[in-house]
């Protein structure tokens, strides 16, 4: 069929063989490559072009950040009710909050925090850091001022008064509090509001109940915990008492989690992989980056991807070892990355003329 100029339909190709179509592309002007005719068999018109699909774009330029402020990995993020945009980073200032436009307003915490890792706003605006260099979770007021500290600083334990490098940490409305005690231990630990023991629960192990590296944990409307079981790539889900409810396996490998007010679970990390020959913390280096937006089910109801940067060459857009995430109100994500040592707004955008 070498040299074959005949033109067929649409539906007479995809009926041909693989290897008839293979010489059919090679010979004739049916398809557009490097070097030949600008042809298609796709004649699609503009007012065709419907994007059903969610998109962002990167807000290159955000955050404004001050002269002498460093860069460092981005390990927290959350979005308080006036829209500004908290930042935990592994850096000086550690705590850097920004309005919508991206303009610093307040920042604090050098004193303060070692190695940064997730950060929370309670339903009070009162500001909760998990500090894992430390081994300490605090809350604070929004200046900065530490009102309540669990653990003992300095001293890693698995018991009533001490963790052992902590992760995150999910705050009731009533001020009640569970610890993800994950890095040094794999355990949640559950506190009053005035920081006394409840109870816990958790150990090393892949059965329900167990985990390996529980690295964020969140708690929906309805007092319904996630924890992101990272180096088990999955998420548990539990009850108020530490009841195992469900598990989200074969679907990614989770690092951050953020939920909605409406109780959309948005959870950023990677697609499930093998443990690296020789490798201490499972996922790492990822191979891509995901958010993956669930329901309370665990269905999945939205997926983005976003290229992944080269270490120490990464270009706006770009995720490397993305840890943080929050949404402002507009659905707009804010995105922390380790590697990449910086936190980037991605503008959601919908075409206004898709139909649900």
């Amino acid at each position: 069929m070498a040299g074959l100029k005949k033109r067929v339909s649409r539906r007479e190709f995809l009926r041909m063989g693989a290897g008839s179509a293979g010489a059919l592309l090679a010979g004739s002007s049916l398809v557009s490559c490097a070097g030949s005719k600008k042809e298609s068999v796709y004649k699609n018109k503009p007012e065709d072009h419907i994007n059903l699909a969610t998109w962002y774009t990167c807000e290159e330029g955000w955050p404004k950040k001050p002269a002498g402020f460093g860069c460092g990995a981005v390990a927290g993020a959350a979005v308080d009710g006036e829209e500004n945009v908290w930042v935990f980073t592994r850096t000086k200032p550690p705590v850097q909050v920004y309005n919508p436009e991206g303009k610093l307003i307040r920042s604090w915490g050098d004193d303060l925090v070692k190695t940064a890792h997730y950060m929370k706003i309670d339903k009070q605006n009162n500001i909760w850091i998990a500090d894992c260099g430390t081994h300490l979770v605090r809350k604070c007021s929004r200046e900065g001022k530490v009102l309540l500290t669990l653990g003992t600083e300095g001293v890693a334990g698995d018991d009533k008064k001490h963790f052992n490098l902590p992760t995150d940490m999910a705050v009731l409305p009533n001020g009640e509090v569970f610890v993800s005690d994950g890095y040094g231990n794999n355990r949640i630990v559950h506190f009053d509001a005035k920081g006394r023991f409840i109870k816990q629960w958790g150990k090393k192990g892949v059965r329900p109940g167990e985990f390996h590296t529980p690295h964020c944990i969140q708690v929906d409307s309805t007092g319904r915990l996630y924890v992101a079981d990272r180096s088990n790539g999955r998420v548990q889900v539990f009850d108020y008492d530490g009841k195992f409810l469900a598990g989200w396996r074969d679907i990614m490998v989770p690092w951050g989690i953020w939920i909605s007010e409406k109780d959309d679970i948005w959870i950023c990390g990677s697609t499930p992989m093998t443990w690296e020959e020789g490798g201490e913390v499972f996922g790492c280096p990822p191979k891509d980056q995901l958010v993956i937006k669930f329901n309370r089910e665990g269905k999945v109801l939205q997926i983005s991807s976003f290229p992944k940067g080269k270490d120490k060459k990464e270009r706006p857009g770009e995720l490397n070892w993305v840890h943080g995430i929050a949404l402002d109100s507009k659905g707009n994500l804010y995105l922390g990355d380790i590697m990449g040592k910086r936190i980037q707004k991605f503008v959601r955008h919908t075409d206004p003329r898709a139909k649900a």
